[in-house]
């Protein structure tokens, strides 16, 4: 297969695109062989002093700019975006491993969510209240909170920098995005569509490094007034108390464990089609994917049959292949782990469904989509986010054993559920620990409304004026004439 040309992108610091100072380099790999496609250059700890203060000076000469015409600049370059869609996609694809059409949606979706934060930029209001004094007014005023550190991960490595960087930049903020240093092409290619609006310097900036070290820094620097994070739990309670030595304000969209519920009353097919094709997407490899399928012992059998039925229509391959409907892992290391929690599923009397097979590997990172039955209880994979291609199937026999199982993890990201029941609906919207909940459908994020967890799925919430208010402060003002 005839591979496009992949070139590792520079660090963005002070308005200009500069090769990092670092000693180190990352090698970017094409998961779907292997191969290390370039070398990423770092930061060192000059380069992330010169971020810091041009990420001050840019905050100053951002927030001064009418949010009208901040509005117009995002706008502009979520236009760049579309217009480069094949490009940042083919990037994405190439260091990330996600089909191609994924890819390309995920560009879609990321100049989504920046344009409707960019639209949202000239509607923040304050209030007028009455005041206690003759000859007096008090009102209230919204201001961006000030530089924000912004953390964003390689699964879904456009739309969760676009989150930030949408919301961070419409309410007036200056932004240091890190994301991941296994994809950083194409989150770079969406930043230069905004840098060459001509952004005030350092009001977005793009650094890479050693993530333990870059994040210590930006999070101890007096500069940065706030953290927004996407990843795993164990990371976000770290760089959680980095920040509140600052008492930094902080969004974290952690892990999560979606449970799916699959009443007796549900289009059996339908629910089994749009679940099998949210759980595969991305080979598994997001926090809101369904990761726990909670089924009418009634429809067991049939949503069971459906479901494999769904994931043997997989083609498991390179993401270049127009041919590939699911791609490979995006490291070993999730290799290694998926295949750990099918092996404890098995040893524990589970039966093993491969749906589809993987492609030999060839040096990538390939696995298949497997659903599991007659999971024993302690099973991991009922505890543990697979975060990739394993679909456990479990039955149920009434709403609270159903909710029991569905609240039975430390995660609280998102929930689906299938029924025709008006009643069901309202208990499972009160009974389930979620940020989000689905209903016959799996849209669970969306530009106008808030995404966010629950119990260890996070704090905070991206995305809708909730996403848009996490970047504002307010300042209450009471002025007598």
């Amino acid at each position: 297969m005839n591979r496009p040309p992949y070139r590792a992108p520079r660090l963005l610091i002070d308005g200009q695109w500069r090769q990092g100072g670092g000693i180190d380099t990352w090698a970017v790999r094409n998961p779907a062989t292997g191969e290390v496609l370039d070398q990423l250059g770092l930061v060192d700890e000059t380069d992330v002093h010169r971020a810091l203060q041009a990420a001050r000076h840019g905050f100053e000469a951002w927030r001064a700019i009418p949010a009208a015409r901040r509005s117009q600049l995002l706008l502009q370059g979520v236009g760049q975006m579309r217009a480069r869609r094949q490009s940042i996609a083919t990037a994405l694809t190439l260091e990330q491993g996600k089909p191609l059409a994924e890819a390309l949606a995920e560009v879609d979706m990321a100049a989504e969510l920046i344009q409707w934060y960019a639209e949202e930029a000239r509607r923040v209001y304050g209030r007028l209240l009455p005041s206690r004094l003759a000859g007096a007014d008090m009102r209230v005023s919204r201001h961006p909170v000030g530089p924000v550190a912004a953390f964003s991960p390689w699964n879904f490595p456009l739309v969760l920098s676009a989150r930030k960087i949408g919301g961070a930049l419409s309410a007036g903020c200056s932004v240091l995005l890190k994301p991941a240093e296994e994809t950083p092409a194409a989150v770079a290619a969406m930043v230069e569509c905004f840098h060459d609006q001509e952004l005030p310097a350092g009001a977005l900036q793009l650094l890479f490094g050693q993530p333990a070290a870059l994040s210590r820094q930006l999070l101890e620097s007096p500069v940065v007034r706030k953290l927004s994070f996407t990843g795993s739990v164990e990371v976000g309670r770290l760089l959680a108390r980095q920040a509140a030595e600052g008492f930094k304000r902080m969004t974290l969209e952690l892990g999560g464990h979606a449970p799916a519920i699959v009443w007796r009353d549900a289009d059996v097919p339908r629910a089994a089609r749009m679940l099998a094709a949210h759980k595969f997407r991305n080979a598994g490899q997001a926090c809101l994917a369904p990761s726990r399928f909670i089924v009418h012992e009634d429809v067991l059998e049939s949503f069971t049959r459906a479901f494999v039925e769904c994931a043997s229509g997989l083609r498991v391959g390179d993401g270049m292949d127009p041919a590939t409907t699911m791609g490979p892992l995006a490291n070993p290391r999730r290799v290694q782990a998926v295949r750990a929690l099918v092996l404890d599923a098995r040893q524990r009397g589970a039966q093993v469904i491969e749906a589809a097979p993987a492609p030999d590997s060839g040096g990538g990172y390939y696995a298949a989509p497997v659903v599991l039955c007659g999971l024993a209880p302690d099973a991991r994979v009922l505890s543990e986010e697979p975060f990739g291609p394993v679909a456990p199937i479990l039955p149920t026999d009434s709403l609270e054993h159903a909710l029991r199982q569905a609240n039975a993890t430390s995660y609280g990201l998102a929930a689906y559920l299938f029924t025709d029941s008006a009643s069901l609906v309202h208990a499972c919207e009160s009974g389930l620990e979620v940020g989000a909940l689905a209903v016959n459908n799996v849209a669970v994020s969306v530009p106008e409304a808030p995404f966010g967890g629950v119990k260890d799925s996070g704090l905070g919430s991206e995305s809708g004026i909730e996403g848009m208010e996490a970047f504002l402060e307010s300042r209450f003002v009471h002025q007598a004439y």
